[in-house]
């Protein structure tokens, strides 16, 4: 009887060892950033010293504690220390510990005394600061992607999507922050993971998550994602990077209101891991070995990790295959003009349709030194919602880009052309998500920000699903200096352009945004910003139309006459028509940040708290002010398309 007792009492602290360990072996110390401050701590001495205790700290309360989070502080003499360490729940207490030193190695190649540092690993994070930094997150994301696209037969994507925004609502309910579930596809699994710094309050971090669900959302359909920033991480992948008794059935936190779970919860849970353990502990116990030699997740190639100096080359393309591909450049073979030149449709040998732009050619040597680095520099732009750039030919004068082929050319045919009243409010409402990811990802997810400065409907293509791409970005310094809109006092499309830059020449990232909001508006309605006809037949531009319909809370006039009264949601119109107004706000300061766009259009929330106010420059007419025609005659033209970029902050 004495036996039997012990055997069993052996068996339950086996199942306890293995539920606390996890599977050891892999600390996952796949790099995904690394950051160190160009400031210098004033007395390096110390600094030092307090930089030393906090680690210690943190190693301590890791390995005594057998704790996945940990803080510290030393705060003697002038220069203090805050750091803060996490590794994922998944991971073992001894892959946790092997985490924290390699990120320690790794943080203290920084420069001596930089008073501030942070490294990201697939297992764990280590930052540390100057000052208290606890309850703060940052406004934008990083962001990595795999290289294999799901399977299109698939419901990846689809499925995919529903389990990031049910990670983004149920993780911030979990006591501790953090959940990993496990979804059946066809053909497979999608393993997901999200997490917050616990020192975050529920509300800021489901704010934290909700910035990370909608960067990550646009990895989609790609197999593996991952988006991070210091207070939170969300993580996808077709192959498990967990053991599958690390994983929690977040339904119950996706129907409440609040809390940590709620008591009733946790005990049914408890129960039922404990009756389990002691069903399947004789399996765990057969299993162990397999377990230990558990194979290391998926890694990403690291092309895909944004850092001037990992930036891959474009490919070379030869004169004689594009003109080949072209018909020697046949006017035929005209897909559009812009401001950039013309683009020509281009079929390669291999079958290939491609996009085939001729950029205006001149004398100066500017475009030659700028060539290969600025298209080194877009071919490494990927993402979903934003036109391919595949390579380029250089021969002389002559500058060629090759792009990605888009089957259903731009939007403004499918508004205003020959296909005119084809789309409905679903693919509408599509575009109108996906320009915005876009947007978002060339502000605040490359590695350096790019403003477009000419979004308009000619400049979204749709492709044979009729998913936009933003087209004609960061091409800027490809032009000649006779040609290129920065020699002129403003750029873009009347109509588009945001006031502050046409009337000050002020350039920000929420110019974009309001080209944007007007775009928005043109898809809503079907008609083009400049050219709309009031009750009186009168002219009257788009973007009066829209205040004045939304004062008198008649908005739904506003929706394009081809859309039947029961073909959308009234209040999910509404508000994509309050969105747009937002982003048309008199004051750049008071337009939202793409990425707060996209969390809006994401979720469920309405703009009661939002509700946007008129702009001030906008006449009775509905024309601009004529200073503002006036000024932008010579400078402003209707075929153009530039852009600009600036140091990511």
């Amino acid at each position: 009887m004495v036996e039997v007792k012990l055997v069993g009492l052996s068996l339950l602290w086996l199942w306890s060892w293995w539920s606390l360990e996890g599977v050891e072996g892999d600390p996952q110390l796949f790099l995904l950033k690394w950051d160190c401050s160009g400031f210098i701590a004033p007395n390096l001495s110390n600094f030092n010293k307090n930089l030393n205790a906090s680690f210690a700290d943190l190693r301590d309360q890791l390995s005594n504690q057998r704790k996945h989070f940990a803080t510290a502080q030393a705060t003697a003499g002038t220069d203090p220390v805050y750091a803060m360490f996490q590794c994922r729940n998944y991971l073992s207490d001894t892959d946790c510990a092997a985490c924290l030193s390699a990120a320690v190695t790794k943080i203290r190649n920084c420069s001596a005394g930089a008073n501030g540092a942070r490294v990201v690993y697939d297992g764990c994070f280590l930052r540390y600061e100057s000052n208290d930094f606890f309850d703060q997150i940052f406004s934008r994301s990083s962001i990595l992607c795999g290289n294999q696209t799901a399977d299109g037969s698939t419901d990846f994507g689809a499925v995919g999507e529903q389990v990031l925004i049910d990670l983004r609502i149920g993780t911030p309910k979990i006591r501790g922050y953090f959940a990993a579930t496990k979804t059946k596809v066809a053909g497979g699994a999608i393993y997901a993971f999200a997490q917050c710094a616990e020192t975050l309050s529920q509300d800021t971090c489901l704010d934290c998550l909700s910035v990370e669900q909608s960067s990550i959302q646009g990895c989609l359909p790609s197999t593996e994602g991952r988006a991070f920033d210091p207070g939170c991480f969300m993580r996808y992948s077709e192959t498990p990077f967990f053991a599958d008794n690390q994983t929690i059935d977040i339904s119950p936190f996706l129907k409440q209101g609040g809390g940590g779970g709620g008591g009733s919860s946790k005990k049914w849970i408890i129960i039922g891991g404990c009756v389990g353990g002691a069903l399947l502990v004789v399996i765990l116990i057969s299993l162990f070995p397999w377990h230990k030699r558990s194979q290391s997740p998926k890694r990403v190639p690291t092309n895909n990790v944004l850092g001037a100096s990992e930036l891959k080359g474009a490919t070379k393309f030869k004169y004689s295959e594009l003109k080949a591909a072209t018909r020697n450049f046949s006017e035929k073979n005209i897909l559009g003009e812009g401001g950039f030149g013309a683009v020509y449709k281009g079929t390669m040998k291999n079958g290939k349709v491609v996009a085939v732009k001729k950029l205006f050619s001149g004398n100066s040597s500017e475009i030659d030194d700028n060539f290969e680095s600025e298209v080194t520099l877009v071919s490494n732009v990927h993402h979903r919602n934003l036109v391919r750039l595949l390579g380029c030919c250089s021969k002389g004068q002559e500058k060629i880009l090759v792009y990605e082929y888009m089957a259903n050319n731009s939007l403004d045919k499918f508004l205003f052309g020959n296909r005119k009243g084809s789309l409905n409010w679903k693919q509408r409402y599509e575009i109108v998500l996906g320009t915005a990811r876009g947007l978002a990802y060339l502000h605040e997810e490359f590695y350096v920000s790019i403003i477009h400065r000419d979004i308009k409907s000619g400049n979204v293509l749709l492709d044979g699903q009729l998913q936009p791409k933003i087209s004609d970005f960061g091409l800027v310094k490809l032009l000649p200096g006779d040609q290129s809109h920065l020699r002129t006092k403003v750029a873009g499309t009347l109509g588009y352009t945001a006031p502050e830059y046409v009337l000050h020449g002020q350039l920000s990232k929420k110019a974009d945004t309001y080209s944007y909001g007007i775009v928005v508006l043109e898809i809503v309605s079907g008609q083009r910003c400049t050219d709309v006809k009031s009750v009186d037949g009168s002219h009257e531009y788009l973007l009066r139309r829209a205040w004045d319909l939304y004062e008198k809370g008649m908005e739904l006039e506003l929706v394009d006459k081809s859309l039947g009264p029961n073909s959308y949601d009234i209040e999910e119109l509404k508000k994509v028509i309050g969105i747009a107004l937002l982003c048309t706000q008199p004051s750049a300061g008071m337009r939202p940040a793409m990425s707060e766009v996209v969390v809006l259009l994401s979720s469920n929330d309405f703009l009661e708290d939002m509700r946007p106010s008129m702009p001030i420059f906008i006449e009775s007419n509905g024309r601009p002010p004529r200073d503002i025609s006036a000024s932008t005659a010579s400078s402003v033209s209707n075929a153009s398309a530039s852009n600009s970029i600036v140091p990511a902050r």
